[in-house]
């Protein structure tokens, strides 16, 4: 059996403004219609001893991610929260430990969530040999045949050739790993590429989980036993698993390549070219673009003229551009990025300033998702706030109240079944109702289709702190 361990904790900073804290880009449908994430697990669709996949992500992500994996009929085994960010070797410990729990030793694949893999072939036939080679106790990662010397990534030299029995013939060749390397400088890079001994470190990984519980345990024991606990301080609420906060907080942060990869005699690379992209800049995106005949590539509503080798990315409102070049333009609601594409990879010095500043702008987007569904502030001022709320199919808002503020509501579609009080109504499209200063109420959709209504508060305090919850089927307090 094959555990895919879906790595979900980055933050994409060098894609902002559409890359936001609350939602990062393995969340995005930055090239298709699906999320990164949700290409990443689909990636293994029709391979056979597939199990369900296993998720590790940021706490705060935990009921989008669920979503997105409900939408592409591929619920996870378990969602693992992370209550701070320690890096890869806690989180391949923690995946590890939590494939054993029932005294199963199946193969683990580590996913990165923010990949893109154009040939799903070549992986999977690279695949195909790393499970042979995992069978038989080896530490396999992929090795990303380089196309040009970049600086970027840490690098991997390949030593001898692995012979197994286990790898059918004609299957990708694996090489015993000489060591690891750090992001060279650019003369590095280019001896490098030339050598044709260096592949780029994917992050990607395949081994059973007895193998490398036993690497852990003898390179790294502090980190095994804080994730141990960590586990075994944890609570289960609905599908996640909440790691106990302090043992894990405790642990030190770590790459698994540096715990475990760069010590250990077990290690094997297995090259691949698979038109492999971190999306890492918006310069990647752009790469991997379908340009026009003047270079540019173009999402949303966008009209250039005269213009070359840009990209426009719309999300909300027209973009207009007239004879510029080598540009990268983003518009979202509440913020727009004008960059030379040359200087994409600068644009997390903005997303940090926005962080030092605390903006609002570096945590999240207008459109704010919840477990129930999506709101998005149309309008406010000092005393009222206009939002639009969509709540999805069979979703349930909690039973709650506000000490500060009144709610109008008026559906625009669907139907609503809401609780004020001590009575209960049904509301259709064009219909609305009242929500008094400091009443109970509650907001449910029974319907087949979204719900879609227009909120106006009104009232001395409109923060969404201002919520006292008496019960709710997702877990939330406040």
């Amino acid at each position: 059996m094959i555990i895919p361990v879906i790595l979900s904790g980055g933050s994409g900073t060098r894609l902002w403004p559409l890359s936001r804290q609350e939602y990062p880009k393995q969340l995005l449908p930055l090239l298709d219609d699906h999320s990164l994430l949700q290409n990443t697990v689909l990636r293994l669709q029709g391979v056979s001893g597939v199990a369900p996949p296993l998720v590790i992500c940021n706490q705060s992500h935990r009921f989008i991610v669920a979503e997105q994996l409900r939408r592409i009929e591929r619920p996870a085994s378990a969602i693992i929260l992370e209550p701070v960010g320690r890096n890869t070797a806690p989180a391949v410990a923690v995946a590890a430990l939590q494939a054993r729990r029932n005294g199963e030793d199946p193969i683990v694949a580590i996913m990165p969530s923010d990949h893109v893999i154009a040939d799903a072939g070549a992986f999977l036939a690279a695949l195909g040999s790393g499970i042979g080679l995992a069978e038989q106790g080896m530490l396999v990662t992929f090795g990303i045949v380089p196309d040009r010397p970049e600086t970027g990534f840490g690098y991997i030299r390949s030593g001898a050739e692995v012979v197994s029995a286990k790898v059918p013939d004609g299957a990708a060749p694996a090489f015993a790993v000489e060591r690891f390397v750090e992001k060279p400088d650019r003369g590095t890079a280019e001896r490098y590429l030339a050598s044709g001994a260096y592949t780029w470190n994917s992050g990607m990984f395949l081994f059973k989980a007895s193998v490398i519980l036993a690497e852990l345990e003898r390179l790294c024991p502090d980190i095994l036993e804080a994730c141990r606990n960590a586990l075994a301080q944890g609570q289960t609420d609905l599908d996640f698993i909440r790691l106990g906060e302090a043992a894990f907080s405790s642990c030190r942060a770590e790459s698994i390549d540096y715990a475990v990869m760069e010590k250990t005699a077990r290690a094997a690379v297995i090259p691949l070219d698979a038109g492999w992209n971190d999306v890492g800049s918006w310069q990647a995106l752009w790469q991997l673009g379908t340009p026009d005949g003047a270079g540019n590539v173009l999402k949303g509503d966008v009209l250039a003229r005269d213009c070359r080798d840009n990209l426009f990315f719309s999300s909300s409102r027209l973009v207009a551009a007239v004879g510029v070049r080598n540009l990268v333009v983003v518009e979202t609601p509440d913020a727009v990025l004008v960059a030379d594409r040359d200087q994409a990879q600068r644009v997390k010095e903005i997303a940090e300033q926005l962080k030092a500043e605390g903006r609002a702008e570096f945590r999240g987007h207008v459109k704010v998702h919840r477990p129930w569904g999506s709101f998005q502030t149309v309008d406010h001022e000092e005393r009222f706030q206009v939002k639009r709320i969509t709540v999805n199919p069979g979703a349930t808002l909690s039973s709650q109240m506000h000490h500060h503020r009144a709610e109008h509501w008026v559906v625009v579609k669907g139907t609503a079944r809401v609780t004020c009080g001590e009575r209960e109504i049904m509301l259709s499209e064009n219909q609305s109702t009242f929500i008094p200063l400091g009443t109970r109420h509650r907001l449910e959709n029974p319907g087949k289709i979204p719900l879609e209504l227009i909120e106006v508060q009104s009232g001395s305090y409109l923060g969404e702190d201002d919520i006292v919850r008496f019960e709710d089927k997702y877990g939330r307090q406040g």
